[in-house]
């Protein structure tokens, strides 16, 4: 298997405010049968009936959870940034999970819940340096 992720789909209860949200924070996209594709660099970001989600991938569905063993992180080019996407995430209707601070690697970063309660980390973090397309490669830990 090659080392890849295309989609990343977000199992959402309201597609409109799911979309308005995301739109609200600079994202563009296209609506397909009941579904919102986002082009994300290389990969997509979807967002689709929570049910039908759960449905297409043969789980049960327990409802909005407190944690759901994941997040999402979107890296930026400065602390500044950080601190401007958190802020716009709010205006959007997201809400500050962890406000941003230093991070125990030396960076800076904090964390938004969708109105959805998805989790993103937001990120300036000097050892992940972005290419200028945005496009994240991990450095080689072993060479330090």
């Amino acid at each position: 298997m090659e080392q890849r992720i295309s989609l990343v789909t977000l199992g959402v209860t309201d597609l409109e405010t799911a979309k308005s949200f995301y739109t609200a924070l600079g994202w563009r996209g296209q609506e397909a049968e009941e579904t919102f594709f986002f082009q994300a660099s290389g990969q997509a970001m979807v967002l689709w009936s929570r049910e039908r989600l759960a449905e297409d991938c043969g789980v049960q569905d327990p409802g909005p959870v407190a944690f759901g063993g994941i997040a999402l992180a979107h890296n930026v080019r400065s602390a500044a940034e950080v601190d401007e996407l958190l802020e716009a995430a709010v205006r959007a209707g997201g809400r500050i999970t962890r406000p941003a601070g230093t991070t125990f690697y030396g960076g800076y970063a904090g964390v938004f819940a969708d109105p959805e309660g998805h989790l993103w980390e937001v990120a300036h973090n000097e050892g992940f340096p972005l290419a200028e397309d945005g496009s994240l490669t991990l450095p080689d830990f072993d060479a330090k």
